[in-house]
C-alpha cells in the first residue's frame, strides 16, 4: 500500500509574531516543529505499512528550512519525502495551498491513502485536507480516531463527533485527517536518524508542478489576512470588604442587573 502524509512545519513557540506589514508568520529566528497533528498522520502511514508492506512518503510546502521536519519523518521511517518550495508558493491560502499540494501528488502518481493531521495549530482551519481531497476528486473522512479495517481498495473509519463516533466506509484511493486519539507516534531510531541525515531530499518548484502562477501563492488566494493583532487584555473588577452575608447579597444583586440569574 502506498502512502503519503502530508506535514507542515509550524513555529514552535505560542509566542507568535506578525510581520505587520504582510500579516504573515515572522519565521526567521523562530525555531519549529512538525505540526503536532502530524505526527499522528506519519504515525499511522508507518504502521498501515507494516501491516500491509507499501512505501510511505512525507510531503510539505514551505521555506528550505522545511526539509528538517521532512527528514523528522524519514527518521521515523518514512521511505520517501518531498518539499514543495518556490517563492511563488508565499502567502497562499487554505485553496492554493490544496490546489499546490494535490498537483505535486498528482505528479507523484500511484497511491492508495493520503494521511493529514486534523488542522495545523497556527491556522486552525482545518481546511486543507479536505481541499486536498477536492483537488485529487477522491473520498475524504475528516476527524478520524481509529481506522478499523483498510485493504488495496477499501477502508472502515471511525469519524469521531460531538456525541460519539459514526462508522463511514469509503473506497480507496482515499484521503483521511487524524486526531490524536488515533495513536501515540514513536520516536525516531538511531538508523533512521542516521539515513534521514545523509537523504537528500528532492525539491519541486513552481515550474515542476506547471501550475499557472495566478492559481497559487498569493495571487491565487481568493481569501487574504487584512489584519492580524493582539487583543488588549482589559481586567475589570469589584472588591467587597464586608462580611460574608454582605458579600454575596451584593454579587447576586450585581448578577440579578446583568439578568444572569
Amino acid at each position: 500500500m502506498d502512502i503519503i502524509v502530508c506535514i507542515k512545519q509550524v513555529p514552535e513557540t505560542i509566542d507568535v509574531q506578525i510581520d505587520p506589514k504582510t500579516n504573515t508568520l515572522i519565521r526567521e529566528g523562530v525555531s519549529s516543529i512538525v505540526n503536532p497533528f502530524d505526527m499522528y498522520a506519519i504515525e499511522e502511514g508507518l504502521r498501515i505499512k507494516e501491516r500491509l508492506s507499501g512505501t510511505v512518503t512525507a510531503i510539505s510546502m514551505g521555506p528550505s528550512q522545511a526539509k528538517e521536519v521532512l527528514k523528522e519523518a524519514i527518521s521515523m521511517g518514512a521511505n520517501n519525502a518531498i518539499l514543495l518550495s518556490d517563492r511563488k508558493f508565499a502567502g497562499a491560502d487554505t485553496l492554493a495551498t490544496s490546489l499546490t499540494l494535490g498537483t505535486a501528488i498528482k505528479k507523484i502518481g500511484k497511491f492508495d491513502l493520503i494521511i493529514c493531521g486534523k488542522q495545523a495549530i497556527d491556522g486552525d482551519t482545518a481546511q486543507v485536507g479536505p481541499g486536498v481531497a477536492e483537488v485529487l476528486d477522491i473520498p475524504h473522512v475528516s476527524y478520524v480516531g481509529k481506522i478499523a479495517e483498510i485493504n488495496s481498495g477499501y477502508m472502515q473509519v471511525e469519524r469521531m463527533t460531538e456525541s460519539g463516533y459514526e462508522v463511514i466506509e469509503a473506497s480507496l484511493p482515499a484521503l483521511i485527517t487524524v486526531l490524536k486519539d488515533i495513536n501515540e507516534p514513536r520516536l525516531p531510531s538511531f538508523k533512521g536518524k542516521m539515513r534521514a541525515k545523509n537523504m537528500e531530499i528532492p525539491v519541486w518548484g513552481a515550474g515542476d508542478l506547471e501550475l499557472e502562477e495566478n492559481r497559487i501563492g498569493l495571487s491565487g488566494s481568493p481569501t487574504q489576512v487584512i489584519k492580524i493583532f493582539r487583543p488588549q487584555r482589559v481586567k475589570k473588577g469589584a472588591r467587597c470588604d464586608g462580611g460574608p452575608e454582605e458579600c454575596a447579597n451584593r454579587f447576586v444583586s450585581f448578577l440579578r442587573e446583568k439578568e444572569i440569574v
